[in-house]
């Protein structure tokens, strides 16, 4: 076991994937900078050559249907997209082409494409660089969503998404790049072998989140049992396909399901994993209603003062939490 961050977690992934792999390249911008995606792809550049870690122009479409063509004729891709916000102008590659390809030809065209789009919020980077679209993504048939939240999971879901036959979505959060646990040595899986995943085990409420909302779910969890309030933690890792079987266990036992989000309310995460919750439990087991906690409807403000309301710290949600199941707030 070694003790390592999220970030490094990240660039160990990818150096065994080209290590072992030469198939595999990764295109997209910014790449052999020092700083532009973390620490997360440190000196790959110089450690596989120019021609496996192509930094490429602005053309968010170009690099992306260029990779999802490389795919279609036998290589590995994996696109990178320093920031989510920008992947917008891929949609046709990834929408239109690498969800769609297996389905139209029986099988016989699969892309295996792996498209990392990294998240960045805070800062004072305002509305155009701050959002959390992962559940666009999810919506659509055809592409697989993987959120990691720890460092070990950000090693091997990277991993198991480039092994994957299917197009895979896989979303990292720069607020999680820093984080520190131990990771054991790379065994290959299956994506199939990565559902939810119960951090932490309580008998009172169900907390349920994905990538960095699944971190603060866990942080809010040792808040709560200072309220002698005891939860189990459920960290998603996947969003498409969703997997709810563990969830609705849990709430059959808790009775109780707070979901938290980065991204906004409405037909987000949150919504989607409630919905599936209520349809598939007897309206008996459930002690009070389901409760989301997500951004609020408004654009991502520039202002460091706004940005202290718009993003929630452990407290307030906390609080949030609290009110809700009418035991009151912490001063």
């Amino acid at each position: 076991m070694a003790l390592i961050n999220y970030g490094r977690a990240i660039r160990d992934g990818f150096e065994y994937l080209l290590m072992t792999y030469s198939d595999v390249f990764v295109i997209g911008q910014g790449l052999w900078s020092p700083w532009y995606v973390g620490q997360s792809m440190t000196d790959l550049d110089l450690q596989f050559g120019k021609s496996r870690i192509v930094d490429t122009p602005v053309s968010e479409n170009a690099c992306t249907g260029a990779a999802v063509g490389a795919s279609l004729n036998g290589m590995r891709p994996i696109v990178v997209h320093p920031r989510m916000d920008f992947m917008m102008y891929s949609m046709d590659p990834i929408v239109n082409q690498a969800a769609k390809w297996s389905s139209m030809f029986g099988g016989a065209a699969r892309p295996n494409i792996t498209i990392r789009a990294i998240v960045n919020r805070g800062g004072e980077q305002g509305a155009q660089h701050s959002q959390m679209l992962h559940a666009w993504f999810a919506h659509i048939p055809g592409l697989r969503v993987v959120m990691p939240t720890t460092p070990a999971d950000a090693r091997d879901l990277l991993i198991a998404s480039v092994l994957c036959p299917d197009p895979v979505i896989y979303i990292d959060d720069r607020w999680l790049y820093d984080i520190e646990a131990e990771v054991g040595q790379i065994r290959e899986q299956s994506l199939a072998s990565f559902g939810p995943h119960l951090s932490r085990s309580g008998s009172d409420i169900t907390l349920v989140g994905s990538g960095y909302s699944a971190h603060q779910a866990e942080k809010v969890s040792y808040l709560l049992e200072r309220h002698k309030i005891f939860c189990d933690v459920i960290d998603l890792r996947q969003v498409a396909p969703l997997d709810i079987t563990k969830i609705r266990e849990s709430v059959i036992r808790t009775g109780r399901l707070v979901v938290l989000d980065g991204g906004w309310a409405s037909c987000g995460l949150s919504a989607e994993v409630i919905a599936r919750v209520v349809e598939s439990v007897e309206y008996p087991c459930l002690k009070s209603a389901p409760l989301r906690i997500t951004l609020p409807a408004a654009t991502a403000p520039c202002a460091a003062t706004y940005e202290a309301i718009y993003y929630q710290t452990d407290q307030e949600i906390l609080n949030k939490i609290l009110q809700h199941l009418k035991l009151g707030s912490e001063e």
